[in-house]
This record gives C-alpha cells, sequence and structure tokens, in this order.
C-alpha cells in the first residue's frame, strides 16, 4: 500500500511554524502498519494543492491532508478538492449544528463567516471535531480516475491545528482505517528508547545478536536524539511477533540498564511514574537549564503528586538566600562546581523534606568558558535519602541543545537512583 500526506500551509512554508504533522501522523501511521511513503509540503495556493493531491492520487491508494479547512480566505483545500474531484459544495446542516453549539458553549456570537466550514463535497464523509469548528473530510476516489491502472484511493482531510487533528485521527481516522484498508499481513513495532549511550554504541552492541533475525525479516531502525536512542523493531507477516520478541529480548540483554521505555513514554514520565510507585517527592535546583527541566516534568499528568518545587537560582545571590550555597564555595571554586552543585541539591531537598533534591549548574555559552571550565561544562548533582553524587559532563552545544542535554542527563541520573 502507498500512502501520502501532504501539508498544506504558507506558514510552514516561510519556517515561522514547525511541522510537526509530518512527525506525529508517520508515528501514528507505522505503528499501525501503514508506513507512509511520501510526504511534501505546499504553500496555500489553489494550484499548489490541487497538483499536490492530484499528483498523490496517481500513485496512492491512501492521501491524507492537513490544512485548509477552516473559514479564512487562505483555507483552500476543501474548495481545491471539491473542484478536482468535480464534486458540488453543499451546506452540512449537522456541521453548522456543531458549529453554534461550539460558540454558544462559549457564550460568544457566531461569526457568520464560520458557516462556511460547514460545506461539504458531495459524496464525502463529515469526521466529527470535538475540539474545534472545522470538520474533517473523507472521500473515496473510486475508480481513481487519475490513473486508471491503480487502485480506488482514500483521500482525508484533517484540520491544521494540532489539537483538533490528533483527537480526530485516533479518535475517526484509525478505526476508518482498520475497517476501509485492512492490512493483508500482521505488522509488530516495538520502540525501545535508550539515555545515556550514543547511536554507533548502539547499533555496535545488538547488531551482531540480530543478524539472523533480520535475514528473516526483522526490520531495524535507529533515531538518535539528544542523549537518547530509539530503537525500532519491526516485522510483517505470520511470523512478526515472533521476530520482534525475539529480538526485543536479545536487545534488552545487551542494553540492561539503558534502555528506560518500550513504549512513546519519554523520560519525565518513566521518572514520574517511578516516583509516583515509591511515593517519593522531588525538588529541582536549576541554574543553567532556567527551569527546562520543571517544565518537562510538569508535562506529565500526575507530576503535582511527587513534584514539590522547582527553584531557578540563576545568580549568585539567589543560590545562597534560596538554596543556603556558602559563600566560601563560590568564592573559592565557582557557580559551576561540583560543591556547589552538590549544596544546590542538598539545600533544596531540605528545605521542602523532600526524599530527592536534583541540581544542576554549567555554562551554556557562547561565552563564559575557561580553560579549565570550558563553554558546556555542567555539573548535575542528586541528593538522596541516603547520600549525594555529582556528575561532571560536557555539552559543547548551543544553549537550547545545551538545555536539552542537560535535563536528559540530569533525569537519567534520577533514574538510575529510582531503579
Amino acid at each position: 500500500m502507498i500512502v501520502e500526506i501532504i501539508n498544506t500551509g504558507s506558514e510552514i512554508m516561510l519556517g515561522r511554524v514547525l511541522n510537526t504533522h509530518q512527525q506525529w501522523l508517520c508515528a501514528q501511521l507505522a505503528a499501525l502498519g501503514y508506513v507512509v511513503n511520501r510526504q511534501v509540503a505546499v504553500p496555500d495556493s489553489a494550484a499548489d494543492i490541487q497538483n499536490a493531491i492530484a499528483e498523490s492520487l496517481t500513485r496512492s491508494q491512501l492521501v491524507i491532508c492537513t490544512g485548509g479547512l477552516g473559514p479564512t480566505s487562505d483555507d483552500l483545500t476543501r474548495d481545491m478538492v471539491a473542484k478536482l474531484l468535480g464534486k458540488e459544495l453543499r451546506e452540512d446542516p449537522s456541521v453548522t449544528a456543531h458549529i453554534k453549539l461550539f460558540f454558544d458553549a462559549r457564550k460568544r456570537p457566531m461569526p457568520e463567516l464560520t458557516r462556511v466550514q460547514a460545506q461539504v463535497p458531495e459524496g464525502a464523509t463529515v469526521l466529527h471535531n470535538a475540539h474545534g469548528t472545522a470538520p474533517g473530510l473523507v472521500l473515496k476516489v473510486n475508480p481513481n480516475r487519475f490513473h486508471p491502472e491503480s487502485l480506488p484511493a482514500l483521500l482525508i482531510m484533517l484540520p491544521g491545528p494540532p489539537r483538533e487533528l490528533r483527537p480526530m485521527f485516533l479518535d475517526s481516522v484509525v478505526p476508518l482505517l482498520k475497517r476501509e484498508l485492512p492490512l493483508e499481513s500482521g505488522f509488530v513495532c516495538v520502540t525501545l528508547r535508550t539515555a545515556g549511550i550514543g547511536e554507533s554504541i548502539v547499533q555496535e552492541k545488538i547488531h551482531g545478536s540480530l543478524i539472523e533475525l533480520v535475514k528473516a525479516g526483522l526490520d531495524v531502525g535507529y533515531c538518535a536524539r539528544p542523549w537518547q536512542v530509539d530503537i525500532r523493531l519491526s516485522a510483517r507477516g505470520g511470523t512478526a511477533r515472533t521476530l520482534v520478541e525475539n529480538a526485543e529480548r536479545l536487545v534488552r540483554q545487551e542494553l540492561g540498564r539503558n534502555i528506560y521505555s518500550s513504549e512513546d513514554e519519554e523520560l519525565s514520565g518513566v521518572i514520574v511514574s517511578a516516583l509516583s510507585s515509591r511515593k517519593h517527592t522531588l525538588v529541582l535546583a536549576e541554574s543553567c537549564t532556567g527551569g527546562f527541566i520543571a517544565n518537562q516534568l510538569t508535562n506529565v499528568p500526575g507530576s503535582s503528586a511527587v513534584f514539590l518545587a522547582g527553584i531557578v537560582s540563576y545568580s549568585n545571590e539567589s543560590k545562597q538566600k534560596l538554596l543556603g550555597v556558602q559563600q566560601a564555595s563560590l568564592d573559592q571554586h565557582g557557580a559551576v562546581s561540583q560543591e556547589v552543585a552538590r549544596q544546590m541539591a542538598e539545600g533544596g531537598k531540605n528545605l521542602f523534606r523532600a526524599d530527592y533534591g536534583l541540581a544542576v549548574t554549567g555554562i551554556a555559552g557562547p561565552s563564559g568558558g575557561t580553560l579549565e571550565k570550558p563553554v558546556g561544562t555542567v555539573f548535575i548533582a542528586l541528593a538522596g535519602p541516603s547520600e549525594t553524587v555529582v556528575h561532571h559532563h560536557l555539552n559543547p552545544y548551543d544553549r537550547e541543545t545545551f538545555k536539552m542535554v542537560t535535563c536528559q542527563q540530569a533525569l537519567e541520573l534520577l533514574r538510575r537512583k529510582l531503579i
């Protein structure tokens, strides 16, 4: 089966908006066994949208188009698809009623302009939008008049905002795909997430063990991110589950404690779960990361049960007043040092009587480094129930990547303690 995604939006082409659809949709589809063959992005131009959809329909059985279903003048997808397929646009009373209820619930008048979202191409199936006003649309192009030798195609149009697209895909599109485009062979996929080990070392450790399984049909993929490597194990057919299960067992034998999840869970989610199961609490004392670690933890539902406080002690004065860091330590060793990191972690832990205190202090750059402490130097301290440990890393990246890597290192230090 050939699957293609078309993302529309001039703001994407101008670089003003990050195209998160390309990663999220591909991951969701691949997990279901519908691996995307091609993906394009086009501006909000009638000709570009029409040409992209027409071209995809010449070779694909599934085409997913995102964006262009709203009420403004640059929302052209609905109209261009109707014109391309020779379909009349007709107002759907159920969509109009939904739009009215949407504004009534918010005690706001319904702008007349929003009624255009109820215009539905003849023969299209409407996908309910629980988080917005623009419905999704599904059209069967059968027979596929764009290429006489191709199979019938399913064209799915989804609204652009991620908060609307993602629930609609999970609630409506996934059941639709399983019903209308069932896969002929079984597909099994497992992703193992690792931390604290590089991509080349990961492959070196597991490659030899998986050679025979790869010959039998196992597919192995790697995705490297800051301080993290994902290993994708997948297979199709009647032996898919056995192949993947055997591969996972071998990978776990080789990588052991480096694996922190076998789902799409982030390291922050694993930390919150581990603390919750033990009924332990955590306090953060951040300097160089500026609250980034706290942001990651509070993105996880239920974090309020274990995360007591986060202190961003960016200045030396705040380190002293809030965390009890000693002036002598700052004078003798500097703010970026093992001694100060230790006092920050212990100060935060003691201040809130938490089970753990986690602290980071470093030089994010691009200036401020020395020969002894170059840009990227960071000290991470973890104060636990019985001891305090301090780790020293060098993360010579841009400021944003420095924060991301330092965050992962700090959370991994805590995870290793919890397991």
